[in-house]
C-alpha cells in the first residue's frame, strides 16, 4: 500500500499494521521518479489512472497535482473552463484500499488539492455546486475494498467503479462497471487505450443519463 506522511516523513503508521496488512508507504521522491516513467500520460487531463492499493493517496495526490497544473496552464482565464476540466481530471483518478480510514483520508487529501487550488484562483466566485461535484466524484471514485477478491472487506459486496466521460461540452456520462469483470476482461491490456478512449468494456451494471459537471451530487 502506499502513501505518504508529509509532516513526518514516516513510511508506516504502526507495526501492527505492517505486519496485519503489509503497509508501507512509499517516499515522494520515489513517486515522482515512477510517474515520470508516464509523464505524458499523467499530464494529459482525461488520462485515467487506477491504484489499487492507494493507502492515502500518495501517488494519487501527485497525479492530481499533476493535472491541476496543466488544467491551470490552459484555462485559469476562465472559471468555467476551469472547473469543467478540473471535474473531468478529478473523474479520472481511481483507487482502492483495504482499510477504511486510509480510503477516507485519501478522499479528504484528494479534495484538499483540488479545493486550496480552486480558491486560490477564484476565491469567493468558488461554486459549492463544483466543490459537491467533486466530493461526489471522489465519493464514487476512491473506494473501501480488497482490490484481490473485488469486494468490500465486511459487506462482502462487489467493488462497482463508475466510468466518466465528457459529453456535449459541460456534461458528463456515468456508466457503472462491476470491478472483478473490468480486471478479467483487461487481465492482459490496459483498461484504457493509448488514445485516451475505454476499451470493449462488459455490460454496465447501471448507466446514467448525461449530467451538468455542476449536478452530479444530484444523481
Amino acid at each position: 500500500m502506499d502513501e505518504i506522511v508529509e509532516q513526518t516523513g514516516k513510511q508506516v503508521k504502526s507495526k501492527k499494521r505492517v505486519a496485519d496488512h503489509g503497509e508501507v508507504f512509499t517516499n515522494q521522491r520515489e513517486v515522482n521518479a515512477m510517474l515520470d516513467l508516464v509523464k505524458d500520460e499523467t499530464e494529459r487531463i482525461e488520462s485515467r489512472f487506477l491504484e489499487p492499493a492507494c493507502g492515502n493517496g500518495n501517488f494519487l495526490a501527485e497525479v492530481l497535482r499533476r493535472k491541476l497544473a496543466k488544467v491551470d496552464a490552459r484555462y485559469s482565464k476562465s472559471q468555467v473552463e476551469w472547473e469543467r476540466n478540473a471535474v473531468i481530471a478529478v473523474s479520472s483518478i481511481y483507487g482502492v484500499d483495504i482499510l477504511e480510514d486510509n480510503a477516507e483520508e485519501c478522499r479528504e487529501r484528494l479534495f484538499k488539492i483540488f479545493d486550496e487550488r480552486y480558491t486560490a484562483l477564484f476565491k469567493d466566485k468558488c461554486k459549492d455546486e463544483c466543490q459537491s461535484s467533486i466530493k461526489f466524484l471522489l465519493g464514487r471514485n476512491i473506494l473501501w475494498g480488497d482490490a484481490l477478491d473485488f469486494t468490500n472487506p465486511v459487506t462482502k459486496q462487489p467493488i462497482i467503479f463508475s466510468e466518466w466521460s465528457a459529453v456535449n461540452g459541460s456534461m458528463l456520462k456515468r456508466r457503472d462497471f462491476l470491478f472483478k469483470l473490468l480486471v478479467v476482461k483487461q487481465i492482459q491490456t490496459s483498461l484504457f487505450n493509448d488514445e485516451g478512449q475505454p476499451a470493449v468494456l462488459e455490460e454496465p451494471v447501471k448507466d446514467y443519463p448525461p449530467i451538468h459537471y455542476l449536478k452530479l451530487s444530484e444523481q
